[in-house]
């Protein structure tokens, strides 16, 4: 008997402890969000205040391979080179909420930009609707002259496994990563950059339409939170039960 209610106790010391420990990882949880919401407003700060920058020289290409590009995402930058605009791909897209007159389906019109310093960066030079897009790709003409253009600095967009393969022979894209980007241009382009840059808004209802950069971060933190700390007081509120339960049927 003895031996029974000390294996009894035992159990309900390690239910009690699991339950406790599972509260305090919980509540830690919800601490973590709530200083990764701080984090994320912080940034949101950052940028707003970003935009309003004077633009800086766009990295050269001896610094590619070392750019922190969450620092200098969303960040005004000026280029001098030359279009390429034979060696246009479009990314498809579905434009809400424009700024401009045209929205829907349609899509971005990226052009490998030489800048005059060596290296290629490709420009979203903005959206068209769907209608324009063999248009886009098929009407351009080789372009040598030299000019300085200002826009905003974009790290790559990162496909999933969902992501469709490129359609080469329309010149569509899916995303805009550089990387899948340079497989649809001259290879003698090359070095590519790994970022992007979209053109600021033109002259209204000009096409492509400019001006669209979604300045948008996901931020969840606050929910996420909330969810932690309800998973601790769930866990608390729980095991308290259990014990009330524990504690009648011992006296019965």
């Amino acid at each position: 008997m003895s031996q029974g209610r000390a294996l009894g106790r035992m159990m309900t010391g390690t239910f009690v402890v699991l339950m406790l420990a599972l509260a305090v990882v919980c509540a830690w949880l919800g601490v973590w969000q709530l200083h990764r919401l701080a984090e994320k407003e912080a940034l949101i700060a950052a940028v707003a205040e970003r935009l309003h920058d004077a633009p800086i020289p766009v990295p050269a290409v001896e610094q590619w391979s070392s750019l922190d590009l969450t620092d200098l995402n969303f960040r005004p930058v000026s280029l001098t080179g030359a279009f390429r605009y034979n060696q246009t791909v479009t990314v498809f897209t579905s434009l809400s909420n424009a700024n401009g007159a045209a929205s829907g389906p349609g899509y971005w019109v990226v052009t490998p930009f030489v800048l005059a310093d060596g290296g290629t960066v490709f420009v979203n030079r903005g959206f068209i609707p769907e209608a324009m897009q063999e248009a886009a790709v098929t009407d351009a003409e080789s372009d040598t002259v030299q000019v300085t253009i200002t826009g905003l600095l974009r790290p790559a967009e990162k496909g999933g496994f969902m992501t469709p393969a490129a359609d080469t022979s329309n010149r569509v894209e899916w995303v805009r990563d550089p990387v899948r980007l340079a497989e649809m241009v001259d290879p003698s382009l090359a070095p590519f950059a790994p970022f992007y840059v979209d053109l600021p808004a033109g002259a209204p209802g000009e096409l492509p339409q400019g001006g669209e950069t979604a300045i948008t971060f996901p931020n969840n933190h606050l929910g996420y939170a909330y969810t932690w700390f309800g998973f601790a007081i769930v866990a608390i509120v729980m095991l308290g039960y259990w014990l009330i339960r524990q504690r009648a049927t011992s006296k019965s």
